[in-house]
């Protein structure tokens, strides 16, 4: 499918027809990415998307532990009190 370019104020753009987004399955924000001769247009990712499940997932494998042994602090020995 070809587009126009087209002026929009001050800036330049293209208009996409609502079944071509439809689908694509994109929303109201999208992400650009330039490369030479094309820009790319992408769903937008939530920050964090996906990290719930994720660390579920690792709790069911058993795989949430800590790497190395905790090491005190100087606020641990001298502010927070140990019992």
């Amino acid at each position: 499918m070809k587009a126009q370019i087209v002026r929009i104020g001050n800036s330049r753009g293209i208009r996409l027809p609502k079944t071509l987004l439809q689908e694509a399955q994109l929303g109201n924000e999208v992400e650009l990415h330039a490369e030479p001769g094309r820009i790319l247009i992408s769903k937008s990712a939530k920050p964090r998307a996906g990290w719930s499940e994720a660390a579920q997932r690792m709790r069911e494998r058993e795989e949430d532990r800590l790497i190395d042994p905790s090491t005190p602090t100087q606020f641990d020995k001298d502010e927070w009190k140990w019992r």
